[in-house]
């Protein structure tokens, strides 16, 4: 697999830009815009005019520095595709965390009743609730640890004991004597336990996790 996605492209300029910068002696910066509004107004006609040199500029900015999407996707990378994007997606959730700007509006069902609206009112009548922001980043910490797991399964570690020790044994015979047919049983050091109950607890954690980030992710967004 090899990526190339460039950076957001900063050299957009509009008309509006210009004049806030030769018009350096306007304190209202609010003067430039919306000026349909306002019939006759000193800077629509510059509006006018700047348009179509800004529309130039911009056709040759795009020719200096394109947007480069390159995507190219080999064979191998679909083998164990989930494997192969939780590769990417884990470190982006983990960037998203630490760089966002805002948080979109997550269900009271998806989230512990501590962190639902009806536990924390809006001090004014069109803000949002007070744990509007910590219902994200519980959803982002959900997301984050099942594709952790995914990337790593280390975590079934902790859910087992004790040595493996199995041996094959012969339980079936074919008309000459010879074994045709086998068992798997305990060898004499095998103390091996596992707390398939705690592992289950975990494992219904990570598809939440998974089921979260499908819901939530038009609003995966700095």
């Amino acid at each position: 697999m090899k990526i190339y996605i460039s950076n957001y492209r900063n050299h957009w300029i509009s008309p509006y830009n210009i004049l806030e910068t030769v018009c350096f002696w306007e304190k209202d910066e609010g003067v430039f815009y919306n000026l349909e509004d306002k019939p006759d107004h000193k800077y629509d006609k510059w509006i006018n005019r700047l348009n179509p040199i800004c529309t130039a500029i911009q056709k040759v900015f795009d020719l200096i520095h394109p947007r480069i999407k390159y995507v190219k996707i080999d064979r191998y990378d679909t083998w164990s595709m989930d494997h192969t994007l939780a590769d990417i997606i884990l470190p982006m959730l983990k960037q998203l965390k630490e760089t966002k700007q805002g948080a979109p509006n997550v269900d009271d069902e998806d989230v512990p009743k501590e962190l639902r609206s009806i536990y924390a009112f809006p001090e004014k009548e069109y803000d949002v609730d007070g744990n509007h922001f910590k219902r994200w980043d519980w959803i982002l910490d959900e997301m984050i640890f099942a594709f952790k797991c995914k990337n790593d399964d280390s975590w079934e570690q902790a859910y087992r004991s004790g040595e493996i020790d199995w041996k094959s044994e012969a339980c079936e015979w074919d008309e000459n004597g010879k074994a045709k047919m086998f068992k798997m049983v305990e060898g004499p050091n095998h103390t091996h336990e596992c707390d398939y109950a705690g592992m289950r607890i975990v494992e219904e954690r990570i598809q939440n996790g998974f089921r979260l980030f499908g819901k939530y992710y038009q609003g995966l967004w700095d």
